[in-house]
């Protein structure tokens, strides 16, 4: 299971926006996701960490999460994104 980080496209962005929006403050967090996520960073620095890779990602970043993913959260600087699930 691999984590996807990639500049989003035009369409991509528009789409995101459509989306709800999430925020964490600094924080270390374990999360599972029980179903595949998108999410479009706003504002924020994050690594993510699984049994087999490491990811980091920042504003810009469209991150796509596979379901099914255990791994724990590590929020460096506050985190704002659009998030769609599915």
């Amino acid at each position: 299971m691999k984590i996807i980080v990639k500049n989003p496209m035009a369409e991509e962005v528009q789409e995101m926006k459509q989306q709800p929006i999430w925020e964490k403050e600094v924080s270390i967090f374990p999360w599972h996701y029980d179903d595949q996520e998108a999410c479009l960073i706003l504002e924020g620095e994050v690594t993510v960490k699984t049994k087999t890779e490491s990811v980091s990602f920042k504003a810009g970043d469209l991150v796509i999460f596979p379901k099914g993913l255990d791994c724990t959260w590590d929020i460096k600087s506050p985190v704002r994104k659009h998030y769609k699930f599915g």
